[in-house]
């Protein structure tokens, strides 16, 4: 049996600069952490570590447990946990190179998740969409023309989901929210509002291919002052049947070849307009809030999938 170590940054004893903020997004990274442990021991492929700490409450029944060491850093807590783990699985946010941190020190083979390559680039909004552009994918950047009445949206350049994130009604107002945030020492990012459904991708990918397992739709807020607010996703809500659904698997495959770094569970945030079709707006190089419930809804073990999927690239190396 395969020993499969599972860190999620929250749960796992990360420090957090703000509590509050650190204490709302626990229960969506204790989803995530339970949905891939029990998918990972239903695989019947092996056994289960998983990283918890006092904040985080219980672990999930038929896995083992086990905390950092008092004054150790996550990195380091994950490193030592790698040499006892045949594979580790890492759930953790881009920003502040938090996830290449926890790739650099894991390392291949052990390593279940995209490259350094691929995090590097999806770890900046702008990288991100500046790199996919280049390859025709539609993003922002190339599938809005610039216009009066265009509006603008301002985010952290590494940040995560919907925070600090502003919509403007133009582009001086946008041009003086991300001047007045990089005066302060932020990476910003400002790029054209995309109008129409806030969609994401769950994508099983490998090798510069993409399976799309499912659509989700996002709930996302606009508030008065422009600020975003996400308020959770509905997952697999297109069916194949639907006419976006193919353009959607196109745009997939676009993605994973240009960005063929991708492996695993990959999570891709697109918005479908009317007038443009799906326009990507990031990619997320690991396991989102969609991946909850859905192996479930598909009939499927999509991380057995992922695990059986590493052995093989493994194997072929």
């Amino acid at each position: 049996m395969r020993q499969v170590f599972v860190y999620e940054y929250l749960s796992g004893g990360g420090p957090v600069g703000d509590e509050a903020g650190a204490d709302a997004l626990m229960p969506q990274g204790l989803a995530m952490r339970d949905a891939l442990v029990a998918d990972l021991l239903r695989s019947g492929d092996c056994d289960v570590t998983v990283a918890t700490c006092a904040r985080a409450g219980g672990t999930p029944a038929g896995a083992a447990e086990v905390a950092a060491s008092d004054g150790e850093t996550p990195q380091h807590f994950v490193a030592r946990q790698a040499q006892r783990h045949d594979a580790v699985w890492v759930i953790a946010p881009e920003s502040d190179g938090c996830l290449a941190g926890f790739e650099h020190v894991v390392g291949a083979p052990r390593w279940l998740g995209c490259d350094a390559h691929s995090i590097a680039i999806a770890s900046s909004k702008g990288a991100t969409l500046e790199h996919l552009s280049a390859r025709g994918v539609a993003t922002p950047l190339s599938a809005v023309e610039h216009q009066a009445g265009q509006r603008w949206v301002v985010k952290p350049d590494d940040g995560a989901g919907a925070m600090n994130t502003r919509v403007h009604a133009g582009l001086a107002l946008a041009q003086a929210d991300a001047q007045a945030r990089r005066d302060t020492g932020v990476a910003t990012w400002l790029e054209p509002w995309i109008e129409g459904e806030p969609l994401s991708l769950s994508l099983l990918s490998e090798l510069g291919q993409a399976e799309l397992l499912s659509v989700n739709r996002q709930r996302i807020t606009v508030a008065g002052d422009g600020v975003l607010a996400y308020r959770g996703v509905e997952i697999d809500v297109i069916p194949p049947a639907d006419r976006r659904r193919s353009a959607l698997a196109a745009l997939a495959a676009r993605v994973a070849a240009a960005l063929p770094g991708l492996r695993g569970f990959v999570g891709v945030d697109v918005v479908w307009s009317e007038r443009h079709g799906p326009v990507v707006i990031e990619v997320n190089p690991r396991l989102t809030c969609s991946y909850v419930g859905l192996s479930q809804r598909l009939g499927r073990c999509i991380a057995g999938e992922v695990l059986a999927l590493q052995r093989l690239e493994h194997v072929h190396a």
